[in-house]
């Protein structure tokens, strides 16, 4: 019986712990010890690798701080009310409670980083970021510079996970618990005290916060963002790895339900009207055109790709046109077309000043009083009701705008059409 390839093949959780007590009758088989399949890469620009790892223990329900500060929450960029936003939460280890300054440092320049990447670089405005402090008693993570060396941080991440050296693995129980701290959280990234490459995907992680994934990465390796920004791509964009392994030979199984992987060929899906057929012939950022490559979800035979390499197949290239696709629609399932200030919903005088965050420069906004647009203010983020022309006549009348996106780099008119939003104000 073929297996069907998960959405996010690299970073599966291939056991739940059992339930009771976990003590085992006289005679019995042991139940199997709980694992987590992660994702890694051995080199800058090489291509992942994917390997299982004992899972960690469930978080404890709450985190009493060891040190003054442990647990503390910074606001590194702010967009709007989370809710409204995409939240992305960081939690450094291997910082010293006097390091923690540095950690802070370190998030902005990773995020700087991050965020040059498209479609995250269009689509700035969608996101919170938020600094957790997690403070260890010793500065540094275990397995840097060598195997033999032992740190006692407040994450347990180390270098040499299951004898691999760039594998960086993280206790994710201890993650979820700090992750909590923060006002929301979508996606967690872990930054070690590191120079030193490496980093892991645990993008099907169980969380009862409910943030997508974790990536971790070293904070101050120049190229260590990609890993991060890869993994979100199966955690946000619910993207497949397009690379593959010999050992893996054909793949005679259905159809896969991931975006960016599939059995039919160019033909097939332009035929059928499937999967990427919308972008079929067209230049892709990550250099080359769109077509049916073989050769993806870690088969060389019998699955497809949409070009020759993209992000999700090697480090330091882009996402491709249907991954850009897919990316945008992981944003907007966390985040809104528009936010309001004050909030929608609110009253509002005739000269207040009513502001909107808009998702990106393709959002196209329109202001209407009473149902009538006020075409002198389309594409304004800020405007007065007064200036608008709300009469002052004592009546109550209703100020709205809508929102839509109209970026080229969505094609699936299903998904265009939940990028639209509508907030409303009463004016009186």
């Amino acid at each position: 019986m073929h297996r069907r390839i998960p959405v996010a093949a690299s970073v599966a959780v291939m056991a739940v712990l059992a339930a009771g007590t976990g003590a085992s009758a006289v005679g019995t088989t042991p139940a199997p010890k709980p694992a987590q399949r992660v994702e890694y890469f051995t080199e800058p620009g090489g291509h992942p690798h994917h390997t299982t790892v004992p899972a960690s223990p469930t978080p404890p329900r709450s985190l009493r701080p060891s040190v003054k500060g442990d647990g503390d929450v910074t606001p590194v960029v702010t967009n709007g009310p989370t809710g409204t936003t995409l939240d992305v939460v960081f939690i450094g280890d291997g910082y010293t409670a006097a390091q923690q300054d540095a950690f802070h440092a370190a998030v902005r320049a990773k995020w700087a980083r991050m965020s040059a990447v498209e479609p995250y670089a269009s689509y700035r405005n969608l996101f919170n970021v938020w600094a957790v402090d997690a403070v260890s008693r010793e500065s540094g993570v275990s397995g840097d510079p060598a195997q033999g060396v032992v740190k006692d941080t407040a994450l347990k991440s180390g270098f040499f996970c299951d004898g691999i050296e760039r594998l960086l693995c993280v206790d994710t129980g201890k993650v979820e618990s700090y992750a909590a701290k923060a006002p929301a959280a979508d996606l967690v990234v872990v930054l070690a005290n590191s120079t030193k490459y490496g980093g892991a995907g645990y993008n099907d992680v169980v969380s009862t916060v409910g943030y997508d994934g974790i990536a971790t990465a070293s904070s101050d390796n120049d190229r260590s963002d990609q890993i991060a920004v890869h993994e979100t791509g199966h955690s946000l964009g619910k993207l497949a790895d397009e690379y593959q392994y010999d050992a893996y030979g054909t793949y005679t199984g259905p159809e896969p339900g991931d975006v960016n992987v599939s059995t039919l060929t160019a033909d097939g899906m332009t035929d059928r009207r499937a999967k990427w057929y919308r972008w079929i012939g067209r230049t892709s950022p990550d250099g080359g055109t769109v077509g049916a490559y073989e050769g993806g979800g870690y088969y060389p035979r019998g699955l497809f790709r949409p070009t020759q390499d993209s992000l999700m197949r090697s480090l330091g290239r882009e996402f491709n046109l249907p991954g850009r696709e897919a990316m945008i629609a992981g944003f907007y399932r966390h985040a809104r077309v528009l936010s309001g200030e004050p909030g929608g919903g609110t009253r509002v005088g005739r000269g207040d000043r009513v502001s909107v965050r808009a998702a990106s420069a393709t959002t196209e906004v329109r202001w209407y009083v009473d149902g009538r647009e006020a075409v002198a203010a389309r594409g304004r983020t800020t405007v007065v009701p007064r200036a608008l022309g709300v009469p002052a006549d004592g009546r109550h009348h209703m100020l709205t705008v809508r929102g839509t996106d109209r970026t080229e780099a969505v094609r699936d008119p299903a998904l265009a059409d939940r990028m639209t939003a509508t907030l409303g104000w009463r004016v009186g």
